[in-house]
């Protein structure tokens, strides 16, 4: 097998490839934009289309700058890159990507009464649904199209090992975007009892500090930030969908990660926070300072969860409180406009 370790908010996980699976080989522009987002520096690189045919949502922009020895099973973690450990750090968890479903998942699939179901989410589109198999491990199948299954996660009973099994015949970066579900998930399992907290959000960094801007999906979180890109000189996007937040014990910081939605913003950069900001699209621009429960509620329903485990939904509640105690935290009103980035900024920052 193949392997790479990667180190978010400073813990690490590790990745290893069963063959015929493989990391791919960077292309000098590749390689050149994952070396300056691991020295977090920005890089002006705009979303473009989810595809087979045309990469997506990676530091690789164009089919023009795939490598020439590129497969099917050649898979493209640029966005991981930036976090490659350099060191010998401990790995959290390891997940090992294999080449084909093995005989026993063969045999449950066909004989679904050995599983003892534990969660079902067929409600909104990527369907999932969560099982316990009979020797204690933890089984995911996941539906991102009705009637097309995408793979299964074992994740084993103690967290820290999981193997991902792709559905045949789906393309490198249909392949790849499930990897980097299944890899949320095992960071969520792994690191919550370390006071870390993987965000719904989008950031920017301002003056040294991290402004968080949380909401429902379609609220608005992408282009408040970029409106404090446009019109507030020295703001910088930090990430743009799943930033991690971690209660060091001493202070909040919030860092980088490789997982940033539709916007390929992947950068080794943290600093300590300087807010949190609830949206609600409103017919004026006005903000309000909220504390306590109603603080504590907009962070934890933000927060990554694994809502059937209880030692873990205890620990992710501990670290909201946490950052909801030593962060600022305001309720924004506002329309999609600059003043409402100008009116933000102007509180957050007093």
């Amino acid at each position: 097998m193949q392997s790479r370790s990667y180190t978010v908010a400073g813990q690490t996980f590790t990745v290893a490839l069963e063959e015929p699976w493989h990391f791919m080989t960077y292309t000098p522009v590749v390689a050149e934009r994952i070396r300056r987002a691991a020295a977090g520096e920005v890089l002006d690189i705009e979303p473009i289309r989810a595809g087979d045919d045309v990469p997506a949502r990676t530091y690789v922009t164009r089919k023009e700058e795939l490598p020439a020895d590129m497969d099917r099973y050649t898979l493209d973690f640029s966005q991981y890159e930036p976090f490659a450990e350099q060191g010998q750090a401990e790995s959290l968890f390891t997940l090992r990507i294999q080449a084909a479903y093995p005989q026993w998942l063969e045999e449950v699939l066909q004989d679904r009464s050995v599983l003892q179901e534990i969660l079902r989410v067929d409600n909104q589109l990527p369907w999932y649904y969560i099982f316990r198999l009979p020797d204690g491990r933890t089984l995911y199948e996941f539906e991102p199209t009705p009637g097309k299954i995408a793979g299964y996660l074992v994740v084993d009973k103690g967290d820290r090992d999981a193997d991902y099994f792709p559905a045949p015949n789906l393309g490198p970066y249909s392949t790849m975007h499930q990897i980097s579900t299944v890899l949320m998930i095992l960071y969520t399992y792994n690191t919550a009892l370390n006071g870390t907290l993987l965000m719904h959000a989008s950031t920017v960094r301002f003056q040294g500090k991290a402004y968080v801007f949380l909401g429902t999906s379609g609220t608005g979180k992408s282009t408040h930030s970029r409106l404090w890109l446009k019109h507030i000189e020295g703001s910088e996007l930090l990430n743009d969908d799943n930033p991690v937040i971690r209660f060091t014990g001493k202070d909040v910081r919030v860092y980088g990660s490789p997982w940033s939605g539709k916007t390929p913003c992947y950068r080794k950069v943290e600093a300590v926070i300087g807010g949190i900001v609830r949206l609600e699209q409103a017919p004026k621009n006005e903000v309000q300072k909220i504390a306590g429960i109603k603080a504590y509620a907009n962070v934890i329903a933000s927060a990554a969860s694994i809502r059937w485990r209880k030692d873990i939904m205890d620990a992710l509640s501990k670290t909201a409180e946490a950052v909801v105690t030593l962060s600022p935290c305001w309720h924004l009103k506002c329309l999609p406009d600059a003043d409402a980035a100008l009116t933000c900024k102007q509180a957050v920052t007093a």
